[in-house]
């Protein structure tokens, strides 16, 4: 039971820290795909609280790409693939699929995301979505922090992105 609350709260913080005016350091891969990278914590509040550090790197789009998350040593703990019509997720040498990137984030997280305001936040750039609320005033510096407050459990992430 524990090790299934572990798992939703790394991948919630996996989809989550798809999320973050004047820009990030960012620079393109080699496939000309946005790119971000940094450290990230999620605080998820309820009947069992819980809280999750990792690093990251994220590539690509809402449509398609591909995140990375790290343990402080350079392990990898996740890693997040989707595009139209797929999404996998492989962790603790398993890989599962799903229809989509929601789909999955339904299923690990109990709600699906706001993938596409993340990647919006990350650009720097305002976006709306019912119970969540970004505060973009330090992105200049690299820093993010994402509220949500509807649906239950409220969360809280932190995002501080990898100066160059």
């Amino acid at each position: 039971m524990m090790r299934q609350h572990a798992r939703r709260a790394l991948l919630l913080a996996a989809v989550l820290s798809l999320a973050a005016c004047a820009l990030p350091p960012r620079a393109p891969d080699t496939a000309g795909q946005p790119y971000w990278n940094g450290r990230l914590a999620l605080q998820v509040d309820g009947d069992r609280p819980q809280s999750f550090s990792a690093g990251f790197e994220l590539r690509g789009a809402p449509q398609a790409g591909e995140l990375s998350l790290y343990s402080p040593l350079g392990a990898t703990l996740a890693q997040l693939r989707w595009a139209p019509g797929m999404a996998e997720l492989q962790a603790d040498g398993r890989r599962r699929q799903y229809a989509s990137i929601e789909a999955l984030t339904q299923e690990a997280t109990g709600t699906a995301l706001p993938l596409p305001a993340l990647f919006a936040w990350l650009d720097g750039r305002a976006a709306e979505v019912p119970g969540w609320q970004a505060d973009l005033s330090r992105i200049a510096d690299g820093r993010l922090i994402a509220r949500r407050s509807q649906p239950l459990p409220t969360a809280e992430l932190r995002i501080v992105l990898q100066q160059p």
